[in-house]
């Protein structure tokens, strides 16, 4: 087992460094970089700009060096926790995210404890009821829930919030918290506003997995070892709990790698509609203005929490299905 984990924490470095070459390079390809997109702004504008402080941030950040020379500066300050400078907000990125990364990882795991415990009884119940008029309707709620963009929903609930009771669910706290230091009244603002876009957020994966799960218990449940356990007289409880359940499971833990990088990137288009005080926005911003340290060093975040996802589901496999953990000894 120790050998098992050993050599999946030994293939995270070099995908690591492979991502971060792609990353790297994708920013590179569009032509030009921040300086002139923001000279030709400022001239468009009939503004004047500083070509001095332009060319003294050009050449301290290394933009006129070959690429090569680009990547191994911006990967080396990484490695050291300098995750660069963003020019669009003229300060360093561990600060320009601040707050915003602390919220985005809340809602988040939020969202995916939301998800899972909404799934997981869902399809259960689904699959062990099968073609019931319960079965009927959580699958018709499942395809809705499929069918409806995150941000369409956002717009509707959105509209009728404002309709109804005169309310605006935008926003993750009260406005008199935005820019303020956390605290009790703070959190307790965020809490309050929490469950919108978990909600929101949570609705199209939630229908997916319980989907999933189905599908995954209804083949387990046609194996000849359930019929047998069943024809020794064993309770439908312990049948569909004993193993079918536990093998039904295993997409469940393997979609850990996935699940939290895909809401965080999926929930931008939902973000910017609610106003969300979260990375989503800011990501899209730094990638319409080529500011590469701000939206590089956000792109690196997701493949990390992928990478340590992937690791823990490979754990979470190994040790509730030992057949993964014979597999990786002979590997």
């Amino acid at each position: 087992m120790l050998r098992y984990i050993l050599a999946r924490i030994a293939m995270m470095v070099p995908t690591l460094f492979v991502i971060s070459v792609l990353v790297f390079t994708i920013i590179q390809l569009p032509p030009g970089d921040y300086f002139e997109s923001y000279v030709q702004e400022l001239q468009m504008l009939g503004e004047p700009a500083d070509l001095q402080e332009i060319a003294l941030l050009k050449e301290h950040y290394h933009f006129d060096d070959p690429m090569p020379l680009q990547y191994l500066h911006w990967v080396t300050g990484m490695v050291h926790g300098d995750f660069g400078y963003s020019f669009e907000y003229r300060m360093p990125v561990s600060e320009v995210v601040g707050d915003r990364l602390w919220l985005t990882i809340m809602v988040s795991t939020v969202t995916i404890v939301f998800t899972w415990l909404l799934a997981f009884p869902i399809g259960v119940y689904s699959a062990t009821h099968q073609y019931s008029w319960g079965d009927y309707g959580l699958t018709l709620l499942g395809l809705i829930g499929l069918a409806i963009p995150n941000f369409m929903l956002a717009i509707i609930l959105m509209y009728f919030a404002n309709v109804w009771f005169g309310l605006s669910i935008g926003h993750l706290m009260d406005i008199e918290y935005l820019n303020q230091p956390m605290s009790w009244d703070k959190l307790h603002s965020i809490l309050a506003h929490l469950w919108i876009p978990v909600v929101i957020i949570g609705t199209a994966g939630t229908a997916g997995m319980a989907r999933r799960l189905r599908a995954n218990l209804l083949d387990e449940l046609g194996k000849q070892y359930v019929t047998t356990a069943r024809a020794k007289g064993l309770s439908p409880g312990r049948v569909v709990a004993k193993y079918p359940l536990r093998l039904a499971l295993n997409f469940f833990v393997a979609d850990i790698g996935s699940v939290l990088p895909q809401i965080i990137s999926g929930a931008e288009i939902t973000a910017i509609i609610l106003s969300l005080e979260t990375t989503g926005p800011m990501l899209i911003r730094a990638l319409q203005c080529q500011d590469m340290y701000l939206a590089g060093s956000f792109l690196m975040f997701l493949a990390f929490l992928t990478v340590i996802g992937v690791l823990v589901s490979d754990i979470a496999l190994s040790l509730i299905d030992p057949r993964v953990r014979l597999q990786g000894r002979r590997g």
